[in-house]
């Protein structure tokens, strides 16, 4: 069953998508059924940024076990850094 809900969210960052690096600016993660995945459902995040165009966009389908997982892995990434090392506030000198 689909929940028809679309919990988004704005970014700082970058990803990778078929034409190259682009910066991130917006997230989106939603169950649905998957394009790809061989699963009936799935949790989908999208990775954009719409002032881009539709080719700045990264999708990810996952299971409900390794989206949670992967929320494990972020939380006990960040756990073992510095607070604050990869904050916005921590940009490289002379990055944009």
């Amino acid at each position: 069953m689909c929940t028809y809900q679309t919990v988004k969210v704005r970014l700082d960052g970058a990803a990778k998508g078929a034409t190259g690096w682009f910066t991130l600016t917006d997230g989106a993660v939603y169950v649905d059924h998957p394009y790809h995945a061989c699963h009936e459902h799935t949790v989908n995040i999208d990775f954009t940024n719409p002032g881009d165009g539709p080719s700045a966009r990264v999708a990810v389908e996952l299971t409900e076990e390794s989206a949670l997982a992967l929320v494990e892995a972020i939380q006990t990434a960040l756990a073992a850094a510095p607070p604050g090392l990869a904050s916005a506030s921590a940009r490289r000198p002379g990055a944009a």
